[in-house]
């Protein structure tokens, strides 16, 4: 795992500054926009010169305070994107979707955001001027001649129309996964990415505004507003006369209509930072890592260092894979006293991650083909001591750069599939996959399919000695074992278990309760592969061996070939299992009527297809050259390649 010194290296020269700039342009973008805004709220098709004489506004004292302020809150949008960004959070059912919206990290983000709305709609009133204004005017009670301060309705409507969008935005950042960063295939430039992405923002914007406000009029419709406390606690008076809490003084087509315009204007300028923080940060790297450094001290920003714990080192590989014969050089290089260090830090990092995946996704299998429950203990124990267990242990990245750091515990909002294995619900197989393996086993520095392993007590009974030997392999009968008794449970705990029987067979016939935990279509699998960028980057590695055919002077690549193609058949085995299970192969629909990234949906077809073309590019290079130590079924499955039958 990254150390303290790496991350804050990382974080500090290439995040930071790219979050800087993204802030930067968005507040060099402000004033262009807010003269659009003023332009729109004031227009009028009787007087358009009276509208172009009201951009004065912009240079008064409340029009440059107001400026100002929204300075401000582009400052905290940008540091809140900073600061939540993350790989995409999947929701399986409807009750975790829940239980993310009410964490306390979400509510506090929500509180923010709503704050930042109300005043950006007061910014908004004070731009427009006219009723919306000020919070209170002088009125004059028919009774008495003396005047007095009574309720501004319409700057007060404004003001909680601009917390009501502040907070649904948040809200809907966490369902539609507005804080997922992804990379996209064809790198473009930021200005070209930029003017190729603002008319979608325009429209998106422009279309939640629209839901907002109608959502927001039913609610000041029906909701109590207590216009009587805001009254007696700013000191005012409360007129009866224009009341805003009717049909008849909603269905006001001016107010409606500035309404929009402000709602427009707040999520316009907070998806502008939003998409700005997406392009800076996926911005290919103006620098690369290097493969190899001089000074000891400098050794952390090593490629094969940083490789598993930040997306832009493993697009680096990729890049340098495909596009850098020099630096390719280097990593089939060797090191002093002559091994190629180089390239084993850099292949063990990426069947790492691939070797993550499948066992993810053999423990996934496994919980499926038992309907999610555990195991027996006599079956996960024989499985225990003959099944196979790979070599590298689980290491998935906490977010889409690695911001958490060894030894501190994960956020909710970062952590996408990092099982507790200490937990009593743990699987077992699950266990078994991440246990430390045993140098005298077998199975020691191989990986094996996962049909192997459910057939490994046939095949692998025999023990050594007996193979060199010759001698017959004892039957499993002729050896005694000691008889267990069954330990009988108490009655506490048998009336217990009875009791949650009961009770989970009495909830399972609600249906709000079954609507609420039941597993939403393809979001398992959306949340299997949600991180599957890097895994995807990681298979470019046969980008390398590939040009290790010509390349590589030394051989070193030759050495790591077989467990290379192992690993590769293992998991595209893993990976066709996956797609015959009901919704994995069913691509969904792309939503462009939100600022969500939905890419993350298709990463698992991308995924498959990136493995296949990887294994393709080995076996249609090497050919028949191609002599490996595998098994038996891998080198089945690897002659249907060179076949060209896959």
């Amino acid at each position: 795992m990254v150390s303290t010194e790496q991350s804050c290296w990382f974080i500090r020269k290439v995040i930071c500054w790219r979050a800087v700039a993204s802030i930067a342009w968005a507040v060099l973008l402000l004033p262009p926009i807010t003269l659009v805004f003023v332009i729109i709220s004031k227009f009028s098709f009787l007087h358009p010169v009276q509208t172009i004489s009201c951009l004065y506004l912009l240079t008064s004292a409340s029009g440059i305070f107001s400026f100002i302020l929204l300075c401000g809150v582009i400052l905290i949008v940008g540091f809140l994107h900073l600061e939540y960004y993350t790989i995409p959070m999947i929701a399986c059912s409807k009750i975790a979707l829940l239980g993310q919206l009410l964490h306390p990290r979400q509510f506090i983000n929500s509180l923010v955001h709503c704050f930042m709305g109300v005043i950006v709609a007061w910014c908004c009133a004070v731009t427009m001027g006219l009723r919306y204004e000020t919070l209170g005017y002088p009125c004059t009670e028919s009774d008495d001649s003396h005047p007095q301060m009574c309720l501004n309705e319409y700057h007060l409507i404004l003001l909680l129309a601009g917390a009501f969008v502040g907070f649904s935005h948040s809200l809907l950042g966490v369902i539609y996964n507005m804080n997922y960063v992804s990379f996209h295939t064809v790198q473009q430039y930021k200005y070209l990415r930029f003017k190729r992405c603002l008319p979608l923002v325009v429209k998106c914007s422009a279309t939640q505004a629209l839901y907002s406000v109608r959502n927001y009029i039913v609610m000041y419709l029906f909701l109590y507003i207590p216009r009587a406390w805001i009254c007696k606690t700013l000191n005012l008076h409360l007129d009866s006369v224009h009341p805003l809490d009717s049909i008849a003084g909603l269905l006001d087509l001016s107010l409606l209509y500035h309404l929009w315009s402000s709602a427009t204007f707040l999520l316009l300028t907070w998806n502008i930072t939003l998409l700005l923080f997406r392009i800076f940060v996926t911005e290919l790297q103006v620098y690369s890592f290097p493969v190899q450094s001089s000074f000891t001290e400098d050794s952390h920003q090593c490629l094969p260092k940083v490789l598993t714990e930040k997306f832009l080192a493993l697009q680096d590989l990729a890049l340098l894979s495909q596009h850098s014969p020099s630096r390719r050089c280097e990593v089939f290089s060797l090191s002093q006293p002559g091994h190629p260090h180089n390239w084993n830090a850099i292949s063990k990092e990426c069947l790492s991650l691939l070797t993550d995946l499948t066992q993810r996704l053999v423990a996934y299998h496994d919980t499926v083909a038992t309907n999610g429950r555990a195991k027996s203990l006599s079956t996960s124990g024989t499985e225990d001591l003959m099944s196979p267990r790979p070599v590298f242990l689980m290491k998935t990245p906490a977010s889409v750069f690695a911001r958490s750091v060894a030894g501190t515990p994960q956020s909710p909002l970062t952590s996408l599939f990092t099982p507790d294995l200490d937990s009593p619900f743990a699987s077992p197989a699950l266990r078994r996959l991440t246990a430390p393996v045993d140098q005298c086993s077998p199975w020691y520095g191989t990986v094996q399919s996962p049909h192997i392993m459910r057939r490994a007590p046939k095949l692998w009974s025999t023990s050594t000695d007996s193979q060199v030997n010759g001698s017959p392999t004892p039957s499993p009968s002729s050896v005694p074992s000691p008889k267990q008794e069954p330990s009988k449970p108490s009655f506490l705990a048998q009336f217990l278990q009875n009791r949650k029987e009961q009770v989970k067979n009495f909830l399972a016939k609600r249906v709000l309760i079954m609507y609420l935990f039941n597993k939403l279509p393809e979001a398992s699998s959306q949340a299997l592969f949600a991180d599957s960028q890097a895994h995807i980057w990681a298979l470019e590695l046969s980008y390398l061996v590939q040009a290790s055919f010509s390349e590589d002077q030394f051989g070193v690549v030759q050495t790591t070939l077989p467990s290379i193609l192992s690993c590769m058949l293992v998991l595209q085995e893993a990976v066709d299992r996956h797609f015959k299970l009901p919704h994995a192969s069913s691509k969904p629909v792309r939503s462009t009527s939100s600022m969500g990234d939905s890419t993350y949906k298709t990463l698992r077809f991308a995924l498959r297809a990136t493995l296949k073309t990887a294994i393709y590019r080995i076996t249609t290079t090497f050919g028949d050259h191609l002599a490996v130590q595998i098994s038996a079924e891998h080198r089945k499955r690897l002659q249907q390649f060179l076949e060209y039958k896959e």
